[in-house]
C-alpha cells in the first residue's frame, strides 16, 4: 500500500508542478511578447492558446517518449469526457450554463467532427506518424480559422478567452522576472510531466490495470481540475456563459494539439505508431462521442445546461468511472 500512496502522491505533486509551470511559462511569454510590441491577437492565438495546453502536451510527449502512449491517449479521451460531464455538469448545479453564446455553434461543430476523425484514426488500434502530423496541421488550421473570425469581429467565446490578455493578472514586470518566469516554466513543465508519468505507470503496475485506464481517470481528472475550478467560480459569479465555449475549445486542442504531439513523439521515440488500448474502441470512444453529440445538440437547440441536466451529466460521469472499474477490476499482489 505504501508504494501505491507514493505513486498517487507523485502524480498529485506532478500535476501541481505541471500546471504551475505552464502558468509561469504563459505569463512570462505573454509579458515578453507585449514588451516587444506583438499584438494581443497574435499573442492570444499562439502563446496563450498553446501555453494553456502545454501541460497536457508535455505529459503526452513524455508518456510517448517513455513508452507509455496509453497514458497519453487515455488522457486525451478521458479529459474530453471529463470536460463535458464533470466540468459542465457540476457548475450547472450552481447556475444554468448558457449555450446560445455567439460562435459556440461553429466551434461545437468543429469539435464534433474532430471527435469523429480521432475515433476513425483509432479504429485500427494505432495512431501513426502521418495521423499525428495531420492532427498537428489541424490545430494550425483551427488557429487560422480563429484569426479569420477575429478579423470579422465576431464574438467567439473561445477567441475571447484566448485574447483577453489585457486583463491577465500576475504578469512579470521587469526583464529579469520575465526571464525567471520563462526559465521556471521550462524547468517545471518537464519535471512535472516526468513525475506524473512515473507515478501513473507505477499505479497501473501496482493495481494491475492498463496504463490507459490511469490516463482515463487519474490524469484526466487531474488535468481537468483547473477548468472545473474556473467554471465553478464563473457559475458562482453568475458569469457562466463562457463555460461551454472554454470546454469545447479545450476538447479541440486536446484532440489536435495533444493528439498530434502524441503521434509524432511515439513515432520518433520508437519508430512505431502509438497503440490504442482495445478498451477505447469498445467503450471510451463512444462515451466521448456521445457526450460531445449531446452538447452539440444542446447548442443547436439553444437549450441551457440547467440543474437537472447538470445532475444527469455529473451522475453520468460517476457511472462512467464505475463502468471503468467494473471492466478493469484493480487487484493487488
Amino acid at each position: 500500500m505504501t508504494e501505491a500512496l507514493i505513486a498517487f502522491a507523485l502524480v498529485a505533486v506532478g500535476i501541481v508542478v505541471l500546471l504551475y509551470g505552464g502558468d509561469l511559462l504563459v505569463r512570462g511569454a505573454t509579458s515578453l511578447a507585449r514588451k516587444v510590441g506583438i499584438p494581443s491577437l497574435i499573442v492570444g492565438l499562439t502563446i496563450v492558446a498553446f501555453g494553456t495546453s502545454a501541460p497536457e502536451m508535455v505529459v503526452s510527449a513524455a508518456a510517448a517518449l517513455e513508452g507509455a502512449p496509453g497514458l497519453a491517449i487515455g488522457n486525451i479521451v478521458g479529459s474530453n469526457i471529463a470536460n463535458i460531464l464533470l466540468v459542465l455538469g457540476v457548475p450547472a448545479l450552481l447556475a444554468p450554463l448558457a449555450t446560445q453564446v455567439a460562435g459556440v455553434r461553429s466551434n461545437a461543430t468543429i469539435a464534433l467532427l474532430l471527435t469523429g476523425v480521432f475515433i476513425w484514426m483509432g479504429l485500427d488500434g494505432q495512431l501513426t506518424l502521418n495521423e499525428g502530423v495531420a492532427l498537428a496541421v489541424g490545430i494550425g488550421l483551427y488557429i487560422l480559422y480563429l484569426a479569420i473570425v477575429a478579423s470579422r469581429s465576431t464574438d467567439d467565446p473561445v477567441l475571447a478567452e484566448m485574447t483577453d490578455i489585457d486583463h491577465m493578472d500576475g504578469l512579470p514586470k521587469t526583464p529579469l522576472m520575465v526571464g525567471v518566469f520563462l526559465l521556471a516554466g521550462l524547468v517545471l513543465l518537464p519535471a512535472g510531466a516526468r513525475m506524473i508519468v512515473t507515478g501513473a505507470v507505477d499505479i497501473a503496475a501496482y493495481f494491475h490495470v492498463p496504463e490507459a485506464v490511469v490516463g482515463l481517470t487519474v490524469l484526466a481528472i487531474g488535468t481537468s481540475l483547473p477548468e472545473l475550478a474556473t467554471a465553478m467560480v464563473a457559475a458562482l459569479r453568475k458569469q457562466a456563459e463562457m463555460a461551454i465555449g472554454n470546454v469545447i475549445g479545450s476538447n479541440i486542442f486536446n484532440i489536435c494539439a495533444v493528439g498530434g504531439i502524441t503521434g509524432i513523439s511515439a513515432a520518433l521515440a520508437t519508430g512505431a505508431p502509438a497503440p490504442f488500448d482495445p478498451t477505447f474502441v469498445r467503450f471510451d470512444f463512444w462515451v466521448m462521442a456521445g457526450a460531445m453529440m449531446v452538447v452539440t445538440l444542446l447548442v443547436f437547440a439553444r437549450r441551457p445546461v440547467g440543474r437537472m441536466l447538470g445532475g444527469v451529466f455529473a451522475l453520468g460521469y460517476v457511472g462512467y468511472l464505475a463502468a471503468l472499474v467494473l471492466m478493469n477490476p484493480p487487484s493487488v499482489g
